[in-house]
C-alpha cells in the first residue's frame, strides 16, 4: 500500500493529462466518423460515446484498444477533477474562474462514467444502456429532489449557456492559447478547433433544450444525451446534411484533442506537501 501511494505521488500529471486528452479525442473521432457515415448512407451509426465504444468492441482485437481508451478516459477524468480542485491553470476564484472549474469537475465525472462503461464492455459485463439512458437516469433522480424541476431547468439553461460559449469561442476565441503549436501547423489546428467548438456548441444547445423541456413536463424521458441530440438533428429538414456537418465537426474536435495531447502546456499543481505527507507516513510505517 505504501509503495502504491509513493507511485501515485510520483506519477506525472502531465502524462496523465496527455493520455486523457488523446483518449477523449479518439472517442470524439469515432462518434463523429460513425455519424458522418450514417448521414451519407454508408453504414456507421448515430450515437454518443457509449455507442462508439460498443462499436469499437465489435472490431477485430477491439477489447485491447477499448481497455486502453478506458484507461485514458480515467486519466482524463482524474486530470479534470484535479484541475477543478487545485486550479493548476490559475482560473482563480472569480465567478468566471469558478464556473470554468465547475465545468472541469462535471467533465471529470462524465468521462469517469464513460471510462467505467469502457471497462465494463472490455470485461464482458454487457452492452449497457443507450446513450440517452444516463442523462435520463440522473434527470429522473434530480426531479425527485426538492425544487427538482427548477434544478433540471437550471442545468438545462447552463448547458445551453455552455453551448453559446462554445459557439462564441469558435467564432472569436483563441483555442490555441494554451498550446505550443509549431508555426506551420497553427492554421490547421485553429481550423480543427473552430469547427470542433462550433459542433459542440450546437449539440450542447440541443441537449440543454431537451433538459428544459424535461423540466417543464417533469418527465425525465424528455432528456437526451449526445446520441439523442445527433438523432434530433437528423430528423430536421435536410437533416442528413445538418448531421453530416455537425458530425464532421465532432470528428474535428477529436482531432483537435490529439493536437492538445501533443502540444498543450500542462501546468502541474504543487503537490510537494502531499508527497511529503506520504513520505512521512511511509517512514512511520517502516519504523
Amino acid at each position: 500500500m505504501i509503495s502504491l501511494m509513493r507511485a501515485l505521488a510520483d506519477l506525472s500529471l502531465e502524462h496523465v493529462a496527455r493520455g486523457g486528452l488523446a483518449a477523449r479525442g479518439l472517442v470524439y473521432m469515432m462518434v463523429g466518423g460513425l455519424a458522418v457515415l450514417a448521414a451519407i448512407g454508408s453504414g456507421g451509426g448515430v450515437g454518443g460515446g457509449g455507442s462508439a465504444l460498443r462499436w469499437l468492441l465489435g472490431q477485430p482485437l477491439g477489447v485491447l484498444p477499448l481497455a486502453l481508451i478506458g484507461v485514458g478516459l480515467a486519466c482524463f477524468s482524474g486530470w479534470r477533477l484535479v484541475s477543478a480542485a487545485l486550479d493548476p491553470d490559475r482560473h482563480g476564484a472569480s465567478p468566471k474562474g469558478l464556473g470554468t472549474r465547475a465545468v472541469h469537475a462535471l467533465s471529470g465525472i462524465v468521462n469517469g462514467g464513460l471510462a467505467l462503461t469502457a471497462f465494463g464492455l472490455a470485461a464482458g459485463a454487457g452492452s449497457g444502456g443507450g446513450d440517452d439512458a444516463a442523462a435520463q437516469d440522473w434527470t429522473a433522480w434530480l426531479l425527485t429532489q426538492p425544487f427538482g424541476r427548477w434544478l433540471v431547468a437550471a442545468v438545462g439553461v447552463g448547458v445551453i449557456g455552455a453551448g453559446a460559449f462554445h459557439l462564441w469561442k469558435a467564432w472569436r476565441g483563441d483555442m490555441l492559447k494554451r498550446l505550443s503549436v509549431p508555426a506551420d501547423k497553427r492554421k490547421a489546428a485553429l481550423a480543427l478547433g473552430r469547427l470542433g467548438y462550433a459542433a459542440r456548441g450546437v449539440v450542447f444547445g440541443v441537449i440543454g433544450a431537451f433538459l428544459v423541456v424535461a423540466a417543464l413536463h417533469s418527465d425525465s424521458d424528455e432528456a437526451k444525451g449526445l446520441g439523442g441530440a445527433l438523432e434530433t438533428l437528423r430528423e430536421q429538414p435536410f437533416g442528413w446534411a445538418l448531421l453530416a456537418f455537425v458530425a464532421a465537426g465532432l470528428a474535428a474536435f477529436g482531432a483537435f484533442g490529439l493536437a492538445q495531447a501533443r502540444w498543450r502546456r500542462i501546468e502541474a499543481p504543487d503537490l510537494s506537501g502531499a508527497k511529503s505527507a506520504i513520505d512521512a507516513l511511509a517512514r512511520k510505517a517502516g519504523a
